[in-house]
């Protein structure tokens, strides 16, 4: 069983990697070419900073020292256009979808709507940045399910 403390550290690594990402995808995006990525990137920039430095919080209220950043992160090899750089970016959102998923699962009381208002939001930003999106943001097991009717 995943305690709460467990549930919040992992989160916090996928925030680290989500800013971590977002700044260097950040860097790939031409403001007078691409004005409407290179903004969608900064607005997810700043949310997940917001998002990290909140955990941080929560974990330091526990009396535990919060997991750190790693030096670096994997990247795809290729990020020379636009629709690479929108596709890391989306598959950041769904990892980003999926730690606070099971942060709902794993937290309560304010804690968990915090959660649950985070991620709403990754499932929201996934429609900036086109491509396939889940259904059911943050439960890959259900990627694949259609809401009834479509």
């Amino acid at each position: 069983m995943t305690t709460t403390l467990e549930t919040l550290q992992a989160t916090l690594a996928a925030e680290h990697a989500a800013v971590w990402t977002f700044g260097t995808l950040g860097a790939q995006a031409s403001r007078s070419r691409q004005p409407v990525l290179a903004a969608a990137l900064a607005a997810s920039y700043a949310a997940h900073r917001s998002h990290r430095d909140q955990l941080v919080r929560d974990v330091r209220d526990l009396g535990v020292e919060p997991v750190a950043t790693a030096p670096g992160y994997a990247l795809p090899d290729a990020l020379s256009t636009a629709a690479q750089v929108r596709r890391a970016a989306l598959a950041t959102e769904t990892r980003c979808a999926a730690a606070y998923a099971d942060l709902v699962a794993g937290t309560y009381g304010e804690q968990r709507a915090r959660a649950v208002t985070e991620l709403v939001q990754t499932a929201v930003t996934d429609h900036d940045y086109p491509g396939t999106t889940n259904n059911f943001p943050g439960l890959t097991e259900k990627a694949d399910r259609r809401p009834s009717g479509a």
